[in-house]
């Protein structure tokens, strides 16, 4: 069973692949300017060029988990999440409020998919 790792610092991996199964790290990004639906977009776009550098695609994402730094902003976040999914197989999903890393970050996203 191989472990492929791609994009790799002293850190983490943006890309883990194993069995078949694509592993993302946290998809962040956190410009003070852009509000919630912009930062959201930014990172599903991210996702979308992270899943194709490993082979797949978003139809086939498996779960997402997201991070949200204020539910204030849950439902600005989920229009364009809605948007986003809209024409595909729908993930499992978790959505969580959270204490970012950097004060500007509003939302990250973790997702798994086959490969």
């Amino acid at each position: 069973m191989t472990i492929e790792r791609i994009g790799s610092t002293h850190r983490m991996s943006k890309i883990v692949k194993h069995n078949n199964t694509v592993y993302l790290c946290g998809q962040t990004a956190g410009e003070a300017q852009w509000d919630i639906a912009e930062q959201t977009r930014q990172c599903l776009k991210k996702i979308e060029d992270l899943l194709e550098e490993a082979g797949t695609s978003k139809e086939k994402i498996l779960s997402t988990t997201i991070y949200v730094r204020d539910m204030k902003d849950f439902a600005g976040m989920n229009e364009v999440w809605d948007a986003w999914v809209a024409d595909m197989p729908k993930p499992a999903r978790a959505c969580v409020e959270a204490r970012m890393a950097r004060p500007e970050i509003l939302v990250e996203l973790t997702v798994v998919a086959a490969q």
